[in-house]
């Protein structure tokens, strides 16, 4: 019998600069057929973002109007269902400021092997070729239907202020790629994380802790199975090494099941 691909999506959530899309690359590095799916890749074009009603500029941070949440949502399904990059999807993301943090090399050598001996076994008992999509996103965990799409939930939290001074160190981000190839370079008018950017994290995931204590609470029952990683606590080796368990630990746990239903 031939197999099929099943594409299997792990979210990666947080505040800007809370160490996503670093997290997101080395994964890359390590799992088979991967691919990263940047959640700012389906931002509105820039005329379509509203103006903040209190403020008067451009507000890219509020849930409802910061991602264009239909052609996400479509986009996600259709990865799932197709097990494909639809060819006009274009990223932003290479524009942006890149910062290497490495690993040591046998950490990702050992989880490489990890995942390539599962991705073996899956191919042998359950006829399966593994896709994977890493999903990158600072509003990830707000939208129900986004949520229900991501099989595996990782969300990063690092402390107000840290997050405060590697914002203001970047010198802007390209967006709305979608309608530009070159993306639009936007940059923080004065005061816009404190005014905007940060309290629109908080309103975005309250819900996703408990007692909407998005700051020091535990995970709450809106994101099933949510992982939550502290960065500042641990090493980028450490991180990486976490994630690895829980998206291994899925990826045995569902070829079990696969398996027993074949």
């Amino acid at each position: 019998m031939s197999s099929k691909t099943r594409v299997i999506l792990v979210g990666i959530g947080g505040a800007t600069c809370s160490g996503k899309t670093t997290l997101a690359k080395h994964l890359k590095r390590i799992l088979p057929n991967s691919v990263i799916i940047h959640q700012d890749d389906f931002a509105p074009p820039q005329e379509l973002v509203p103006i903040h009603p209190v403020y008067n500029v451009q507000d890219w941070d509020a849930a409802p109007g910061a991602i264009a949440w239909p052609r996400l949502v479509n986009f996600l399904r259709g990865v799932k269902a197709t097990g494909e990059i639809p060819d006009d999807h274009r990223s932003h993301d290479h524009l942006n400021e890149q910062k290497d943090l490495p690993i040591p090399p046998h950490v990702r050598d050992h989880w490489i092997a990890v995942f390539e001996h599962l991705r073996s076994q899956c191919a042998t008992k359950g006829r399966e070729d593994i896709v994977w999509g890493l999903v990158d996103g600072f509003l990830l965990y707000w939208h129900p239907e986004v949520i229900e799409q991501l099989d595996v939930r990782i969300f990063l939290r690092v402390p107000h202020a840290v997050l405060r001074k590697r914002r203001h160190e970047r010198h802007g981000y390209h967006t709305a790629v979608q309608s530009d190839p070159e993306g639009t370079l936007w940059r923080d008018p004065p005061h816009y994380w404190e005014q905007i950017v940060y309290p629109a994290y908080l309103d975005a995931n309250r819900d996703v802790f408990e007692n909407g204590d998005v700051e020091g609470g535990a995970p709450s029952h809106k994101v099933d199975g949510l992982v939550l990683l502290e960065p500042l606590a641990m090493t980028v080796a450490d991180a990486v090494s976490r994630s690895c368990e829980v998206i291994s630990g899925f990826l045995e746990s569902s070829a079990a099941n696969v398996v027993k239903t074949a």
